[in-house]
């Protein structure tokens, strides 16, 4: 674990080098001062050396100037070590979750991926902090105290080899229970992260049900989860503490009890005890830092698991890397789509990874030619949005093939086979910032006037210009100034923005007015002609004009044809047309 994550450390790996020099320096200073005030006690004072008091005194004020330096430039390594080093492991996590497919993500949970690349990371962070602060100055004060301790008397240094080991093994009994209950807290973490999620995503649900009382008690149970964890856990670290002053204060006793009679019998000098003593202070000072990162070392080790779990996950989806050997694109070094016609060949999918449960797609065998506008038809849960999520290796097909181009779509690498798609799927979603900057995402590279007419051809150019700002309207955070229809049309612009072969339409104008929708389907006729378009709707009106319509029924294709051969011939769709056209009845 230490070996995987030391490697993003990355250039700040010298400043930690340098950060035990500093520390060194700085404790050895330290430590000259009970030895040096002890020296004063038992030679300055009792013979009036008053020149003696004052070398010994400007020796120590200089040893803490010089311990002050090194412990100040040791805080600052630690402070640009630790923030350097969360930023690299952040950015790496950040990296291998864009490289997730679809099923990766629903492993892990949205929010549970948050609260890795957040919380989890800072308690690494923090603990990598304490640790250059405290990891070597606590072994490295305990060392020293024993040396100066023996110095001063070797005798009475044995009450402090019988009291170190014994606070070693409380500790570590103690530390060696916490990483249970530290793991527990971050998962608890998890829960709440996705309860605010949740909630703050379908907030206008919240509202429009008036269910704010019921969220509020939802995530007063998650939170008071979280409170009583971290409270076991906390009752847990607050154990050490009695355990070191017990044992410490007991030794402390020992000390004074045993240095008394030495002192007596003039085998220890008063200033040599009194310094004595101080290293005892010193010792549990260094005990102290020894359990608080023991305790953070066992919190980070819990967050360390959860963030290896990203870093050593492989991505379900990714590129196969080599052309197919004999192709024209092997040529070019790598596939390259070149045209837009798909073929489904014996397709079965399940969403499970481990391929077990129901199929929701089944011997699917479809062609589609280059051009065609192609529409998909049937009940929910039929599997048609799962069908196109295929084309773009959304997901991988579980067995069989989808062709893209004549290619099958692993041969290709992602990037090359998603910018020739187009895909609007059924959760609309824009970013913050300009509704520009949201198109430019189908190609940043784009012109003023392509902007313009991709959105004309989506309908949406006179919307945009009734804005004050027109294209440089800021859309707030998920488009929140746009209606539903309104930012589907956006969608549609931004991925027409790719000129794409292939174009997917999830469901994408259910909130456009049926005015609105043929329009579009208009300017699709005249200006993608050599596109091919893929289209989900509700509306049979919506897919009667298409070249080919496939009806799904329960994963499987129960018909494929034109609106009139499927109108005359085929159950399902004509149950679906029989549906829409009662409703319509009804509602007239």
């Amino acid at each position: 674990m230490i070996r995987k994550l030391w490697s993003y450390i990355g250039s700040y790996k010298s400043l930690i080098i340098l950060s035990p020099l500093c520390v060194m320096l700085d404790v050895v200073c330290e430590l000259s001062m009970p030895f040096l005030m002890g020296k004063i006690v038992d030679r300055g004072i009792p013979a009036l050396n008053l020149q003696y008091i004052i070398q010994i005194g400007i020796l120590m004020i200089g040893l803490a100037l010089v311990a002050m330096l090194f412990g100040s430039l040791n805080h600052r390594l630690a402070a640009v070590v630790s923030q350097g080093y969360a930023a690299n492991l952040r950015q790496a996590l950040f990296d291998q979750v864009q490289s997730f497919s679809f099923s990766n993500i629903d492993t892990f949970s949205t929010a549970s991926l948050v609260t890795r690349l957040t919380n989890d990371v800072t308690q690494l962070q923090n603990t990598l902090l304490m640790s250059m602060r405290m990891l070597t100055r606590a072994p490295l004060m305990l060392i020293c105290v024993l040396v100066f301790a023996i110095t001063i008397n070797a005798k009475l240094a044995i009450i402090m080899f019988i009291a170190i080991p014994v606070l070693v093994a409380g500790i570590s009994l103690v530390v060696g229970q916490a990483e249970r209950f530290f793991k527990a807290v971050q998962e608890k973490i998890d829960a709440v992260n996705s309860t605010v999620e949740e909630n703050l995503i379908g907030i206008r649900v919240v509202k429009a049900f008036v269910r704010a009382p019921y969220e509020k008690t939802k995530f007063k149970k998650s939170s008071d989860e979280l409170s009583d964890t971290a409270i076991r856990a906390g009752n847990l670290v607050v154990t050490i503490m009695p355990i070191m002053l017990l044992i410490l204060n007991t030794a402390t006793i020992a000390v004074i009890w045993f240095g008394g009679r030495m002192v007596a019998n003039h085998q220890l000098g008063t200033g040599e005890l009194a310094g004595f003593i101080s290293y005892v202070m010193l010792i549990l000072q260094s005990v102290l830092m020894v359990s608080t990162i023991f305790m953070m070392l066992a919190r980070a080790r819990a967050s360390a698991q959860r963030i290896i779990e990203v870093l050593d996950t492989i991505p379900s989806i990714a590129d196969k890397g080599q052309a197919l050997p004999g192709s024209a694109a092997a040529e070019a070094g790598e596939p390259t789509v070149q045209h837009g016609g798909i073929e489904f060949r014996h397709v079965d999918f399940k969403y499970t990874a481990s391929g077990k449960g129901e199929d929701v797609l089944s011997d699917i065998n479809v062609v589609i030619q280059p051009g065609e506008f192609v529409a998909l038809v049937g009940g929910t849960g039929s599997g048609k949005s799962t069908m196109v999520s295929l084309i773009p290796r959304l997901y991988d097909v579980t067995r069989g093939q989808v062709l893209v181009g004549d290619l099958d779509v692993r041969d290709y690498r992602l990037a090359t086979l998603r910018s020739a798609i187009g895909v609007v799927l059924q959760n609309n979603v824009l970013f913050s910032g300009t509704i520009r900057e949201n198109l430019m995402w189908g190609n940043p590279a784009a012109s003023q006037q392509e902007i313009k007419e991709a959105a004309q051809n989506a309908q949406a150019h006179d919307f945009i210009m009734a804005f004050p700002d027109g294209y440089d309207t800021d859309l707030g955070q998920g488009g929140v100034n746009v209606s539903g229809g309104q930012k589907q049309r956006l969608c549609i612009a931004r991925a027409l923005l790719k000129k794409p072969r292939i174009l997917i339409m999830d469901d994408s104008t259910s909130a456009v007015d049926s005015d609105t929708e043929a329009k579009i389907r208009a300017s699709f006729r005249e200006n993608l002609k050599g596109t091919t378009i893929l289209t989900i709707a509700q509306r049979i009106s919506s897919v009667q004009e298409a070249d080919k319509i496939i009806v799904l029924d329960d994963g499987h294709i129960v018909g494929i044809g034109t609106h009139a051969e499927l109108i005359a011939s085929n159950p399902a769709y004509q149950a679906i047309c029989a549906s829409q056209m009662e409703g319509a009845v009804v509602n007239g």
